[in-house]
């Protein structure tokens, strides 16, 4: 449909340029010769079941009338029942109800005349369409031996015109071709080489024919393919009837042509014809055909190649196209060559068109040219009015020569058609051309007030189509006539049409055409205007998806308002599918929108200018599969122009399965195989997968045996013997793996001997007294043959030993009542019906362990430290370990503590040294304990005997932290802490440390106090506990080694209960909630008061309470506004602090609002949220505290009271 667009625009350009260069066409109502409008095709093949029509349209002035000849001879159209011809018209019409179609076969030609001349059509040569039934044959089996070539002949019956050829099955499906099977230009089926599969009763050829729209059917022809064993067995049921084809063997050989025979040969083709040349060779493996042109390059866009390259066709040929052209057959034994010489003939062609109407005033001169060229060379005849120029009297005003017919003052009379006849053995041009000779004034043929509408920097073409004789000259005026309109920028053709090339908005305007002769003077009125283009803003982009997804395609237009495009998406030139998968969306915005005109403007995507419309217009696509993949082409247009703008979509997908396996080069281990890429769908292939089927061991199952890269089509495997090989290949891409490929033929290597033995030979005992020797088996594709079994071998290690040997079949042999833990040299040997393996490897392997027989001696301890000692001991005789030595067993135990508060501490422990050993130390030991231990020697058996049990004692250390830390009895500034001894004395106690220091509401620590505590004491009290009401304190024991780890605890010092008590109950109390919103609503009330007294001027009533208030917490409001004075943050939060009271009767401004409760033990739950206590870790002196205490501790002023109440808040 695109080229179809493409095309209609190309000839609309024809058209008007060939306007610009046309004859002068004569007005029907003026008199004039005849001209023939519309005649039948030269070669003119019908239907037989349908009337003839044989057409010849003419026009004139008078109508002309019509006559007919039939094989040169007149024909009486009047005189024949069968015939008639249409009115007002030349065309016949055969009736073949009344007639035998066949009848009107021949070579019809029509006249068409008037009283000013005669016009004859082309020579028509009518001929029926025929479709004959194929000849009744009956076609015997064909019999052939696999690998030799084939051709099943086709043989269709002659039609007109001739029939297609193609090759079904008895289910009318295409029977598949491939390089190895094709179908030649004359219809037959060749084989490059034929295998098993080809082997089948339905290759039947069909011809349509294509006038008739008939099919007609060859019978089936069949064919069986066997190799060389099973047609000697099948030979006696087809020796009667079947034709047996190559009894020798098949190998593989190189290629031979079996189309076009010989080394070279002759083609003939016609300028402008189809050039179509093949050859079609065979060969195992199937050869590869490949074109050149000897004498030079073959034309790229004019050429193709057909059939799997095995035809090379040329179209729109020229003479260029003559000479040499090789074509080779190549595979890998070797190549054959053919040469086709090619010579191109011609039939007449015009040189630069057919000659053109002429129109003459008395008196003037003329000329006829009739130009065209051939090969060979054409003649011409010229003609007038039917009848040959050299048979007619001499006229002074004519004279011809050679290709031209000069006319010279020429008068009213002189009117007549010319024909001219240009011919060469290879076809003829014939064309009508008169003269007619008249005396008119001008006229002027354009429609008046016509409107053109032109593209803005297009060409603007202005018609001033005129008709006089002699011929008008025009004029061109613009508006108010100043001048002529000749020059930059216009341009006046010779038939009055003025271009602007280049049109812009000044051009638009009224037009003033003007045509004069010497017979007078006619005008016309033209408008031109111009028109915005019509662009693409958004264009759709090449996009890659996988199948299965979905894709987008965005096309954003912008138009003239005046304009009304159409908007259509393309696929490969075509309308989109029917698919409800395409699913097309389109909406405009008009430009008159301010915000989006601007949001274009911003994007510079549209002028500034409000004669536009853009449209978006999207293309979805959705489940994408492969038949989708192509150019998508977004196309509008208008009345005046066009755009568009071409996006390829490619679908990419896993590869198709490889084809045509083909093993070749078959040697005993090793082979060739070949194979034909599967289409790639646009993802290159990266690799090929080879896997084999073993049908003899392990069949059913696949085995990758080689990879190859993408760019390869042929793999040499190694191949083991005694294996019934079948191979198959994968393709993989950059989306993934193919299915695999139907399956090669099998191949069945020769039975060997073993080429390997078995791998990972062991030997060891799971008993005391024996040996188990163990190996991986063979598999079955390395047994090389039937009959596997395994000659295993042993002997012990040392000097004068003899081999034994055994055989089995089994992966495990074993040798009994042999010494315990001693060397053994071992081979494993395959060995099959076909001989034995090579020569196999000696490996080491020992006898089974026991336990070992005797312990370590001379076993002591060395005591390093309090928690760590060394043991030592002296190893194992080799020969009493009895097997292999996996190190020594430190058996201790922590007998008892020293000490006699804890005296009995049980633990068994053993400490592991790997390897050989004579030492080794025991971390982690209790100090001041008493500990006792053995060692033994064990081997993957086990442990031997135990060694003499020794003692060692470990020193005193430190001791552990106490075992608690309490504080009871506090008070206002004391209290009592109390503490259990350490579990872990680790020694005599020699006393403890206490330290303590206070604790701030930051959590800083303050001065650090220490006291030396007797060892028999477990409790202390601690006076003058006054400068804060929170401590931290550590305890740690102490031995003569030193002190141990601390204990820590931290405590808070008692409170005054009744203080604490009435803050909680006043924070509490729903009195004092109340009090506090009677206040707020008070502060309001005085608000809105004060601001109604500002507008009156005065002042209000509440002021003499306010002067009288004496609290001097409390601001007052300044008499000269009216207005309240600003709290600053300090003194709002000196207000929060003071309403604090602590239990003593202090109060402290502090930041901190913590409460005692937080701080674990020594709380007893009587401390507020409200920060009692807290003064007490100021550092500030007493006396300020008791100089404020009074304020206080008295009844809450509302102030006061508000304070508070802000504190909690």
């Amino acid at each position: 449909m695109m080229m179809e667009m493409r095309s209609l625009e190309a000839a609309l350009l024809v058209l008007v340029l060939g306007h610009l260069v046309s004859a002068l066409e004569v007005p029907l109502d003026l008199a004039q010769p005849p001209t023939i409008t519309h005649q039948s095709p030269k070669d003119y093949i019908v239907d037989p079941r349908e009337n003839i029509i044989i057409h010849c349209e003419a026009k004139g002035k008078p109508h002309p009338s019509f006559s007919w000849t039939r094989n040169g001879t007149h024909f009486d159209v009047e005189q024949d029942e069968s015939v008639t011809m249409r009115p007002h018209s030349g065309t016949l019409v055969v009736d073949i109800s009344r007639a035998r179609p066949e009848h009107y076969d021949g070579v019809f030609q029509c006249t068409a005349r008037n009283k000013h001349g005669s016009a004859v059509s082309n020579n028509i040569v009518v001929r029926q369409s025929k479709s004959p039934l194929w000849s009744k044959e009956k076609n015997k089996p064909i019999v052939v031996q696999e690998g030799v070539s084939l051709v099943l002949p086709c043989r269709p019956p002659a039609g007109l015109p001739p029939p297609i050829i193609f090759w079904m099955d008895n289910n009318f499906q295409k029977l598949p071709q491939s390089k190895r099977v094709s179908q030649s230009l004359n219809g037959d089926l060749y084989f490059s080489n034929i295998r098993r599969e080809d082997s089948r009763n339905d290759y039947i050829c069909y011809a349509r024919f294509t006038h008739t729209q008939t099919i007609q059917q060859k019978q089936p022809i069949t064919v069986k393919v066997l190799n060389l064993d099973a047609i000697n067995e099948t030979m006696a049921d087809y020796y009667n009837d079947t034709e047996l084809l190559n009894e020798a063997p098949v190998d593989d050989r190189k290629p031979t042509f079996l189309i076009p025979s010989g080394h070279s040969s002759y083609k003939m083709v016609l300028r402008g014809h189809v050039l179509e040349m093949e050859c079609i060779a065979e060969g195992l493996p199937t050869p590869e055909v490949s074109w050149t042109k000897v004498s030079g390059d073959l034309p790229s866009r004019r050429t193709s190649f057909l059939h799997f390259n095995k035809t090379l066709q040329i179209v729109n040929v020229s003479e260029s196209d003559e000479g040499d052209y090789s074509c080779t057959a190549k595979n890998q034994l070797g190549s054959a060559h053919h040469i086709i010489n090619v010579e191109v003939k011609a039939a007449p062609y015009w040189i630069s068109g057919p000659p053109k109407n002429l129109v003459l005033a008395p008196g003037e001169n003329g000329a006829l040219t009739c130009r065209a060229s051939g090969t060979p060379k054409p003649s011409i005849i010229w003609s007038m009015n039917g009848d040959r120029i050299e048979n007619l009297p001499a006229d002074i005003s004519r004279k011809v020569e050679d290709d031209t017919i000069i006319f010279t003052d020429v008068q009213v009379g002189s009117s007549a058609v010319y024909q001219c006849n240009i011919s060469n053995p290879y076809g003829y041009l014939l064309s009508n051309a008169f003269v007619n000779v008249l005396h008119e004034s001008p006229r002027v043929l354009t429609p008046a007030n016509k409107i053109y509408q032109v593209i803005e920097n297009r060409p603007a073409l202005m018609d001033c189509s005129s008709f006089g004789s002699p011929i008008p000259k025009i004029e061109w005026f613009k508006d108010s006539r100043a001048s002529t309109l000749n020059g930059d920028p216009y341009i006046l053709h010779d038939n009055g049409t003025l271009e602007i090339q280049v049109a812009q908005s000044q051009h638009k305007g009224k037009y003033t055409c003007i045509a004069r002769n010497s017979l007078g003077a006619s005008e016309n009125h033209v408008y031109l205007h111009i028109k915005e283009p019509t662009r693409i803003l958004k264009q759709p982009v090449d996009t890659v998806v996988q199948r299965g997804r979905s894709v987008t395609f965005e096309c954003t237009i912008k138009h003239d308002k005046d304009l009304l495009p159409t908007l259509i998406w393309l696929k490969d030139d075509e309308e989109l599918p029917d698919d409800e998968r395409f699913i097309v969306e389109s909406n405009s915005l008009s430009t008159s929108d301010a915000s989006e005109r601007e949001w274009l403007r911003d994007h510079g995507e549209l002028p500034n200018d409000d004669r536009f419309i853009v449209e978006f217009n999207s293309l979805y696509i959705t489940d994408v599969s492969e038949r989708d993949a192509g150019l998508y082409t977004c196309y509008v247009n208008t009345t005046l122009d066009q755009d568009s703008v071409t996006a390829e979509l490619t679908v990419v997908g896993r590869p198709d399965p490889p084809t045509d396996l083909e093993l070749t080069d078959q040697k005993k281990r090793s082979i060739q195989l070949t194979w034909i890429p599967g289409e790639e769908h646009y993802s290159p292939i990266q690799e090929f997968v080879i896997q084999y089927e073993d049908s003899l061991h392990h069949q059913g199952h696949w085995h990758d045996i080689a990879r190859v890269p993408g760019t390869k089509t042929t793999a040499h495997l190694k191949l083991s013997p005694y294996v019934h090989y079948t191979f198959r290949v994968l393709a993989r891409n950059a989306v993934g793996l193919s299915e695999p490929s139907s399956p090669s033929r099998m191949y069945k290597t020769e039975p060997a001997a073993p080429d390997q033995n078995p791998k990972n030979v062991r030997g060891s005992g799971n008993k005391h007294n024996n040996l188990v020797i163990t190996w991986e088996p063979l598999s079955g594709l390395q047994s090389n043959g039937p009959g596997l079994y395994y000659k295993v071998s042993w002997r012990q290690k040392r000097p004068g030993s003899d081999w034994i040997t055994a055989t089995t079949n089994n992966s495990m042999y074993t040798v009994s009542e042999i010494p315990t833990f001693s060397p053994f040299e071992i081979k494993v040997q395959a060995v099959n019906n076909h001989g034995d393996g090579p020569e196999p490897a000696v490996a080491i392997g020992y006898s089974g362990e026991d336990l070992p027989a005797a312990p370590p001696a001379n076993v002591q301890a060395t005591v390093l430290n309090s928690t760590l000692a060394r043991i030592r001991w002296d190893p194992v005789p080799p020969h009493l370990i009895r097997g292999q030595i996996q190190g020594y067993k430190v058996h201790y135990s922590r007998a008892h503590s020293l000490h006699k508060h804890n005296p009995h501490h049980t633990e068994k422990r053993v400490l592991t040294f790997s390897g050989n050993h004579s030492q080794g130390l025991l971390p982690g030991l209790h100090p001041f304990s008493h500990y006792s231990f053995y060692v033994s020697v064990f081997n993957k058996k086990g442990e031997g005997p135990k060694s003499e049990k020794q003692e060692f004692r470990t020193p005193e250390g430190e001791p552990g932290p106490p075992a608690s830390l309490s504080v009871t009895d506090p008070s206002l500034d004391s209290l009592t802490l109390e503490w259990s001894p350490p579990h872990e004395h680790n020694g005599h106690i020699t006393g403890y440390n206490l330290r303590y220091q206070p604790v701030n509401n930051s959590n800083e620590l303050g001065p650090e106090e220490e006291l030396a505590l007797a060892a028999n004491e477990t409790s202390v009290t601690l006076q003058n506990l006054k400068y804060s009401p929170r401590y931290k304190f550590y305890l740690n024991a102490r031995t003569s080694v030193g002190a141990g780890p601390a204990i820590s605890q931290e405590a808070v010092v008692k409170q005054d209960e009744a203080v604490t008590s009435r803050q909680v109950d006043i924070a509490t109390q729903g009195w004092f909630i109340g009090l506090m919103c009677a206040i707020a609503l008070l502060i309001l009330i005085l608000l809105i008061i004060c601001f109604i007294q500002r507008n009156k001027g005065g002042k209000y009533p509440v002021k003499e309470k306010e002067d009288a208030h004496t609290d001097p917490e409390f601001q007052p409001m300044k008499d000269d506004d009216c207005t309240f004075v600003e709290y600053s943050d300090n003194e709002d939060h000196k207000l929060v602090k003071e309403s604090r009271t602590p239990s003593n009767g202090t109060v402290k401004r502090d930041d901190s609002d913590d409460s005692l409760v937080d701080y674990g033990e020594g709380g007893d739950g009587q401390f507020n949220e409200d920060g009692s206590f807290i003064g007490q870790y100021s550092g500030k002196s007493s006396s300020r505290d008791n100089a404020e205490g009074p304020e206080s501790s008295g009844a809450p002023s509302p102030i006061n009271a508000m304070n508070s109440l802000n504190s909690f808040v």
